[in-house]
């Protein structure tokens, strides 16, 4: 795999951390797109690792997967540059917009545009559900990952099970019930 340069990987933390909208599983989406599919800085693996741990880690999930992300790419130098640029620039940000909407709290154009922003965000985290699910739908992986996913909504809302009970419940039917891809990994070389 290519190495990163490091002003290279500042500029795309930069960038996506900061123009991507709709929270942490966009951000994350559009990630994979440039540093997975794109530029090949970070394997599938690599990248479902960074995901996986920053979902189990407490604090916000973008700040985590930065870190790893980072991490994986250029070591801890990687992770200290990764995390401020994707973070500091929209936290100042936030903090000025806070401010406008303290002003513009009574309109109602201002409240349609939060509403349509609303509905674009709830767009974008299905997109980013659907790239990580995507390359595991293989012939023979689909009624297992329909009954993994179904069932984990399930605990979810039905019986509102913690996530992280959710998550470990998910990491042992998984474990035991292998699919198609996970045999054929297990029996490539690394």
């Amino acid at each position: 795999m290519p190495v990163a340069g490091l002003r290279e990987m500042a500029w795309i933390f930069l960038r996506i951390g900061n123009l991507t909208f709709g929270g942490g599983d966009p951000i994350m989406a559009a990630f994979q797109r440039e540093l997975v599919e794109r530029r090949r800085w970070l394997s599938a693996d690599q990248y479902a690792l960074a995901f996986a741990l920053a979902r189990v880690t407490p604090g916000t999930n973008v700040l985590a997967f930065c870190a790893a992300v980072g991490w994986f790419l250029r070591g801890w130098l990687g992770a200290f540059i990764a995390v401020p640029a994707a973070t500091v620039p929209s936290g100042l940000l936030v903090i000025a917009l806070t401010a406008a909407y303290e002003e513009l709290q009574g309109m109602r154009l201002a409240a349609g545009a939060i509403g349509g922003l609303l509905a674009a965000a709830v767009g974008m985290m299905v997109a980013a559900a659907w790239n990580l699910i995507r390359p595991r739908l293989v012939a023979g992986n689909r009624l297992r990952i329909a009954v993994l996913t179904l069932g984990a909504l399930l605990l979810l809302l039905g019986f509102s099970v913690s996530p992280l009970v959710v998550l470990g419940l998910g990491a042992a039917a998984g474990a035991l019930w292998t699919g198609p891809l996970a045999e054929r990994q297990m029996r490539e070389p690394s």
